[in-house]
């Protein structure tokens, strides 16, 4: 029989510190360790902690108003998902190892196992996912080779 998904729903009015969401997922990541007995990678711990710090970092910097920020695993994966109020989709910026700052797409492309990014009737909708695991290849995204 299947598990069920486990869930974990955030939102982030504007007012609260950034440093919020990365700490909000690494307790539910414990949780699931903890409760579940669903293990949850160090490499996991902090790649899924960066994701969401990343999502929290642009929705407060580009979308005026709230965002939610969803995580739930399921199938050895987290599903992270962000909602903000801006329509504009993000588009990662050509590679320039001098530019400082807008490196957030880039990196959640190199961490993810799948993203998808979609307008909604208000904003948009950011999701990705991690594997809890390690690959056994090496891969941080759980992609094997």
């Amino acid at each position: 029989m299947a598990r069920r998904p486990i869930l974990s729903a955030l939102a982030f009015e504007g007012s609260e510190p950034i440093a919020e969401a990365p700490s909000a997922a690494r307790r539910f990541l414990t949780d699931v360790q903890a409760v579940h007995g669903i293990p949850v990678f160090d490499r996991a711990m902090g790649t899924v902690q960066l994701a969401v710090s990343e999502l929290v970092t642009n929705a407060y910097k580009y979308a005026p108003g709230p965002c939610l920020l969803d995580l739930e695993v399921s199938e050895g994966t987290v599903q992270i998902s962000g909602w903000d109020t801006d329509p504009t989709l993000p588009a990662a910026c050509p590679a320039d190892p001098g530019r400082a700052g807008q490196h957030g797409l880039e990196i959640i492309m190199a961490v993810r196992q799948s993203f998808e990014v979609r307008r909604e009737p208000v904003g948009k909708r950011v999701r990705s996912a991690i594997v809890l695991a390690d690959d056994p290849g090496g891969d941080p995204a759980g992609r094997l080779l």
